[in-house]
C-alpha cells in the first residue's frame, strides 16, 4: 500500500501539469525581483547577467559534461537558434516593449502569448492545429487575463510611441511561439538541460554584449538586495526554462496545449502581489478575471482528457 502511495505521488510530481505549474509559478515570481534589479542596472545589461548566470547554475548538473560539450559543438546552429530567440531577441523586445506601453496594457498584450504560440504552432507544426475548442479555452484566457489587467487601473493611453510598443510586445509573442517550435524539434539532438544551459549562456552574453554600448556598464556599488535579486531570477530562470524546455521535448505534449498553461502567470502574480505589496489588496474584478482562466484551463484539460480517450478506444 505504501509502494502505491509513493508510485502515485511520484507520478503527480513527474505530470506534464504540475510541472507546468510549478515553471510558471516560478514566472510569475519574476516580476519583485526584476523591479529591485532595475533600480541599479539598466533591462538589457541585467537581463543579459541574469540569463548567462542561470546557464552556469545548470552546468554542475549535466552527466558526463565533456561528452554533452561535444554534443552541444556538434549542434551549435540549433543552440544559438534557440539563444538568440528565447533569449537575445525575446528580451530585447520585452524590456523595449515594456517601457512604451503602460503596466495594465503591456499586461495584456504580454498574457496574449498562448494565442500566439498556438497560431505559430498551427502554421509550423503538423501535429498541433487549431481547433475550435483550443480556441473556446484560449478566448476565455484572453478575456480573463484582461480582466484581471484592468483591475490594476494603470491603463492609460499616453504617448505617441504606444502603438509602436504593442507592435514590439506582440512580435515578442510570436518570437515566443517561434522559439517554443524549434526548442520542440531538437529533442533528438540535444537533451534539455543541455540546451537550456547553453542556449542561456551564449544568449546571456550576446545580450549582455549588445547591451554594454546603448546602456553603459552599470558599475555599481550594489547592496545586498540587488544580488538577492539577481540571485533568485538567476535560478528561477535555470529551473522553469529546464522543466519547460523538457516538457516541449515530451512525447505527445503539444507546444499550443502547453502553453496555455502561462495563462496562469498573471494570477499568480496578482496573488503575489496581494501577499507582499502593501498597496495592493484583492478585488472583485481580479477574482472574476482569475475564475475565467480556471475555466479555460479546465476547457482544455478537459478536450485532452476526451482526446486520449477517443485515442485509446
Amino acid at each position: 500500500m505504501l509502494s502505491l502511495h509513493k508510485k502515485v505521488k511520484r507520478k503527480i510530481f513527474s505530470s506534464t501539469v504540475f510541472l507546468a505549474i510549478v515553471a510558471c509559478i516560478l514566472w510569475a515570481t519574476a516580476f519583485s525581483g526584476i523591479k529591485i534589479g532595475l533600480r541599479y542596472t539598466p533591462p538589457l545589461q541585467f537581463a543579459g547577467l541574469r540569463f548567462f548566470i542561470s546557464g552556469l547554475l545548470l552546468l554542475p548538473f549535466i552527466r558526463q559534461l565533456t561528452l554533452k560539450i561535444a554534443i552541444a559543438k556538434k549542434y551549435w546552429k540549433q543552440v544559438v537558434v534557440v539563444a538568440i530567440l528565447q533569449i537575445t531577441l525575446q528580451y530585447t523586445l520585452f524590456y523595449t516593449g515594456l517601457s512604451l506601453v503602460p503596466g495594465a496594457l503591456s499586461a495584456m498584450v504580454v498574457g496574449s502569448g498562448p494565442l500566439f504560440v498556438t497560431l505559430v504552432a498551427h502554421f509550423m507544426l503538423k501535429n498541433d492545429r487549431l481547433t475550435l475548442q483550443k480556441s473556446y479555452s484560449i478566448a476565455l484566457g484572453l478575456v480573463g487575463v484582461v480582466i484581471i489587467s484592468l483591475s490594476r487601473k494603470e491603463l492609460t493611453m499616453d504617448g505617441s510611441l504606444l502603438g509602436i510598443g504593442i507592435a514590439i510586445l506582440i512580435l515578442n509573442n510570436g518570437l515566443a511561439g517561434i522559439g517554443n517550435v524549434v526548442v520542440s524539434k531538437t529533442a533528438a539532438e540535444l537533451p534539455p538541460l543541455v540546451l537550456s544551459s547553453f542556449s542561456m549562456i551564449v544568449g546571456g552574453a550576446i545580450l549582455y554584449l549588445f547591451a554594454l554600448p546603448i546602456e553603459g556598464f552599470a558599475h555599481g556599488p550594489f547592496p545586498l538586495e540587488y544580488f538577492g535579486a539577481l540571485a533568485w531570477l538567476s535560478f528561477l530562470s535555470a529551473a522553469a526554462i529546464t522543466i519547460w524546455y523538457t516538457l516541449l521535448n515530451r512525447p505527445g505534449v503539444k507546444v499550443s496545449d502547453l502553453n496555455m498553461w502561462k495563462f496562469i502567470i498573471p494570477v499568480v502574480g496578482a496573488i503575489l502581489s496581494w501577499a507582499i505589496l502593501p498597496n495592493e489588496h484583492a478585488d472583485a474584478l481580479s477574482i472574476v478575471g482569475m475564475v475565467i482562466i480556471a475555466s479555460s484551463l479546465l476547457v482544455l484539460n478537459l478536450k485532452v482528457k476526451f482526446t486520449k480517450k477517443v485515442n485509446e478506444s
